[in-house]
C-alpha cells in the first residue's frame, strides 16, 4: 500500500509539473487568436466598449476605411464612444482568416475577409503575445473594390479626395 501511495504521489507530481511547464503550441495560439478576433468583432456588434478596447494594446493603432482614419487607441476610443453609446457599433463577421507567426511565437499577423454592412471588407493586423495573452497592436480595415469597378469608384472618390491629396503633398514638402 505504501508503494502504491508513493507511486501515485510521484505520478501526480510529474503530471502537475508537466502541466505547469507546458507552453502554448502554435495550434493553441491560432485558436486563441481566432477567439480573440471573433470576440472583438462581436464586442463591437454588441457595443461592449470596455471589452472591445481591452483587446487592444495601449499603444495600438486602428486604421479605418476613410483616408483620414489613422488613430491611436485614445483617439479611436474618442471616435467610437458615441457610436458604442447608441447600443450597437459595427457588425463584422469573419468569412476567412489567415494567421502567421514570428519564429519566437510572440508576434502574429493576419488578414481576414469580413461580412459587414459595407459588404466584403478586408481586415489585417498585428498581434503581440504579452503577459500570457494575445492583444491587437495594429488593425487596418479596408473596403474591397472589384477590379472591374475600380474606374467607377475612382470617379466617385476623386472629387472628395483631391483636396486631401494636395494637402498631404504640400505637407510632405
Amino acid at each position: 500500500m505504501k508503494q502504491f501511495t508513493l507511486i501515485l504521489i510521484l505520478l501526480t507530481g510529474i503530471t502537475v509539473f508537466g502541466q505547469a511547464k507546458k507552453t502554448p503550441t502554435p495550434v493553441d495560439h491560432k485558436k486563441n487568436i481566432n477567439l480573440l478576433l471573433d470576440t472583438w468583432h462581436k464586442d463591437a456588434a454588441e457595443a461592449n466598449f470596455k471589452n472591445y478596447f481591452d483587446a487592444l494594446t495601449d499603444d495600438s493603432i486602428f486604421i479605418g476605411t476613410d483616408a483620414t482614419e489613422n488613430w491611436n487607441k485614445t483617439a479611436f476610443q474618442a471616435f467610437a464612444k458615441p457610436i458604442f453609446d447608441k447600443g450597437k457599433a459595427w457588425n463584422f463577421t469573419a468569412l476567412e482568416r489567415n494567421i502567421y507567426f514570428s519564429s519566437d511565437k510572440k508576434t502574429a499577423w493576419f488578414d481576414e475577409l469580413l461580412d459587414t454592412q459595407m459588404k466584403i471588407c478586408r481586415g489585417s493586423g498585428v498581434l503581440v503575445f504579452t503577459n500570457g495573452k494575445w492583444k491587437i497592436k495594429h488593425y487596418v480595415l479596408s473596403m474591397t473594390v472589384p477590379n472591374d469597378n475600380v474606374d467607377q469608384v475612382v470617379e466617385i472618390k476623386a472629387p472628395i479626395e483631391e483636396e486631401l491629396i494636395n494637402t498631404l503633398k504640400e505637407k510632405k514638402g
